[in-house]
């Protein structure tokens, strides 16, 4: 018999109808395989898409697809799908949600939600695998572009972060597609980096930029990207920073999907993650006896 399955679209991180990082979530994922989830990932070809089961630890269990695999946590997937489950239990404005990286805690003021990073016991950092000049070189930019050594950080999922010296090099930064096999690889086997630089011009304002590379080759750039914005502040822990502190990170204007994210890193390390989440329509998908899926 087909199975019929409800899911909703958002955008997290958004400002406006159309910006911030779009986001599909199953409102109820029992009975779906993983085979499917990964599936119907692809068939919204997403950067994510998040399925929600019930939790034995937690108000809700969620599992956060890409178009070619699982992930154990990401940022937008984390404040969409605590959105829905807000709306789908009624638990008021203080949640749970249980990840492959551990349960994580959402809070929300009205459609603006927080979370706090799964980063027990500090953030993990390690030193990049390549010279401040070959960094520079992957992204078109000069080695006096960088402020300091780019490093892997990971409170939830590693990612390789490159400080730059000003917004206009971020704005600057092009990635070039002929040496995807010298990009650092994360333990997920992801190829991506994280670029960002503190605008002295407007205190408290960070701009930032996501890229990636993607399934059959080139690179992709993500609008908002909440798990690299926890590692900025996994970084400003692991470099000294003054605590606490508290940014307002700009992103996705390259690719006219404006985000705002807000990371502020209390005195004790806690790193938090905010955004606006805007639903923006609902659905059904049919899943027949032998996998074929049909939208409504």
């Amino acid at each position: 018999m087909p199975a019929t399955y409800a899911y909703r679209l958002l955008n997290v991180f958004a400002e406006s109808t159309f910006g911030g990082n779009p986001l599909c979530v199953f409102e109820d994922a029992r009975g779906i395989d993983d085979a499917t989830m990964l599936a119907l990932a692809l068939q919204f070809n997403l950067s994510e898409t998040t399925f929600i089961l019930p939790s034995t630890v937690a108000d809700a269990r969620v599992r956060i697809f890409t178009t070619g695999y699982e992930m154990p946590f990401a940022g937008h997937p984390t404040l969409g799908s605590a959105h829905v489950v807000r709306d789908l239990l009624g638990t008021g404005d203080a949640l749970t949600l249980e990840f492959k990286a551990g349960v994580v805690p959402v809070n929300a003021e009205g459609d603006v939600w927080t979370f706090t990073a799964p980063s027990a016991g500090g953030p993990k950092t390690a030193p990049s695998p390549l010279s401040r000049i070959d960094v520079a070189a992957l992204f078109g930019l000069a080695e006096s572009d960088l402020a300091s050594d780019p490093i892997w950080v990971d409170t939830g999922a590693d990612q390789f972060l490159v400080p730059l010296k000003s917004p206009e090099a971020v704005k600057r930064a092009r990635p070039d597609s002929a040496t995807l096999d010298r990009w650092p690889q994360s333990s997920l086997g992801r190829k991506t980096a994280y670029l960002f630089a503190f605008d002295e011009a407007q205190p408290g304002n960070v701009l930032s930029r996501y890229f990636f590379t993607k399934q059959g080759g080139g690179v992709a750039e993500d609008p908002g990207t909440g798990s690299a914005c926890a590692n900025l502040g996994g970084w400003l822990l692991a470099t000294g920073h003054a605590l606490p502190a508290r940014y307002a990170i700009d992103q996705g204007a390259a690719v006219e999907r404006p985000s705002l994210l807000r990371l502020a890193v209390s005195t004790e390390g806690a790193i938090q993650v905010g955004g606006r989440v805007i639903e923006i329509g609902r659905g059904t998908v049919t899943i027949d006896a032998v996998g074929r899926t049909l939208l409504a």
